[in-house]
């Protein structure tokens, strides 16, 4: 019997081969890339780019992409990026358990964004590039560009109504979001990527709180969940495109500035793909039943998120810089009113 975990790990090694051109030059540049992403998700989030990358540099330069946890678990991606083992990583900060102050903020830093256009415009408008690569040229790597993913929602097995119900609840998320849901009762589960639709499955998880709609439905976890809760703790999860600080060094400056446009082409992807499709599945998906927490109830998670946003500052002057970044961006986008912020 073929089970979903033996799928995935097939069509991982099978992926990788897809992507490569057949006949290489001797001279040819080849790297190795892991994602966070398993083989449904990364076929949106990351395989584009990479075909587009590999068909344009020719046999100047092929990479090799490899799926969640194939070559190291996802917790390990960093260690392996520096040390070489892999050449570049596509992952939010937090979930490859980066060793610098700006590990928090990847993944879902809770309530830091409403919309998937404020990451970008984070980094790229208030300073938040300038930031990251401070930290990672310290350590080694190669922070090349941040972008957008999907919102962060609730998706269980019984229905989410009030605060109440996420009492008790374990549930599949990040490190940072896991560390600020644990006060409202929730309490935090890690597994591998690729066992979550099982662990939903056997009861050993009751729900997930990882992905929007769109990532529910297209790795299957819409398959086993119930409901999806419409409040969300993240308007947008942060992730980047991550390099070897030598293997990076090494590229001529063309190929360099290549593989920064498919990052932006696979960023740009990202934005109307889940756009589009958070809407279109909330209305026309027929496997999950929304259910909302009332606005008066959930402003009192807004409030613990600002009080969390403290917390984490106070732990130092790099994490004080982007909290106040943070603050002051929102802070921007409200007295902006509509269409950057609903009141």
């Amino acid at each position: 019997m073929t089970t979903r975990r033996k799928f995935i790990q097939g069509a991982a090694v099978a992926a990788p081969a897809a992507l490569a051109t057949p006949a290489l030059a001797q001279s040819t540049i080849k790297w190795r890339m892991q994602t966070y992403a398993g083989a449904a998700l990364a076929e949106h989030v990351l395989v584009p780019a990479v075909e587009m990358f590999n068909k344009i540099a020719g046999d100047r330069m092929q990479i090799e992409l490899f799926f969640a946890d194939q070559l190291v678990p996802t917790g390990e991606l960093f260690q392996a990026m520096q040390r070489g083992t892999i050449d570049a990583v596509q992952s939010d900060d937090d979930s490859m358990a980066s060793p610098t102050d700006v590990t928090v903020f990847g993944g879902y830093f809770p309530f830091a964004s409403r919309y998937s256009l404020d990451v970008p415009v984070l980094f790229n408008q208030y300073g938040l590039n300038e930031i990251w690569d401070e930290e990672y040229s310290a350590v080694g790597v190669k922070h090349i560009s941040a972008g957008a993913w999907d919102p962060c929602h609730f998706a269980t097995k019984d229905p989410i109504r009030s605060l109440e119900d996420l009492k008790g609840k374990r549930v599949f998320t990040f490190p940072t979001a896991g560390r600020f849901l644990s006060q409202f009762g929730v309490i935090p589960v890690n597994l591998p990527w690729e066992d979550i639709e099982v662990a939903m499955q056997t009861g050993e998880l009751d729900g997930i709180a990882w992905s929007g709609i769109t990532e529910d439905y297209t790795v299957g976890w819409a398959d086993v969940t119930n409901y999806f809760l419409t409040n969300n703790i993240s308007g947008a999860w942060a992730g980047s495109f991550f390099a070897n600080m030598e293997r990076w060094n090494e590229l001529p400056e063309d190929l360099q500035t290549l593989f920064r446009v498919c990052c932006d082409q696979s960023h740009y992807y990202r934005q109307w793909w889940y756009w589009g499709g958070e809407a279109n599945l909330r209305v026309n998906g027929p496997k999950m039943e929304l259910t909302s927490i009332p606005d008066y109830e959930w402003a009192t998670v807004e409030a613990k998120a600002f009080e969390f946003w403290e917390e984490i500052a106070a732990e130092s002057d790099t994490k004080r810089r982007v909290v106040d970044i943070i603050k002051k961006y929102n802070a921007d986008m409200v007295k902006a009113g509509r269409p950057y912020r609903y009141s």
